[in-house]
């Protein structure tokens, strides 16, 4: 069986890998600009909004709720998505912070 071995890691630079995975498909990221841009939680299907299937859009949903970029509540039989304001903001705060942590300014020599 493969170990990740994550916990050989600093647990800052985990939580910046978890983060990052979440975004790491474009349908996350159309799903992330489409409730950013409806700016209200939607009971409506998100795969009316995308060209791929239900099933393949709640599977990204799941990865973006299990990130905590987007919460989702039942109501009945829906669940209304949105994002979670505060984690979006704690993910610009962590890439800046990773992306000035290994600032590419200066001369690096290769080889």
């Amino acid at each position: 069986m493969a170990y990740a071995k994550t916990n050989l890691f600093d647990p800052k630079l985990n939580t910046t890998a978890v983060l990052f995975k979440a975004l790491a498909h474009p349908a996350r990221l159309a799903i992330l600009k489409y409730l950013a841009g409806t700016r209200v939680c939607i009971t409506g299907d998100i795969s009316d909004e995308l060209p791929l299937s239900r099933t393949t859009v709640n599977q990204h949903l799941k990865e973006l709720k299990n990130a905590g970029l987007i919460q989702g509540t039942v109501d009945g039989v829906k669940v209304n998505y949105c994002l979670n304001p505060g984690k979006i903001r704690e993910l610009g705060l962590t890439a800046n912070g990773f992306f000035r942590e290994i600032d590419i300014e200066g001369e690096y020599k290769c080889g």
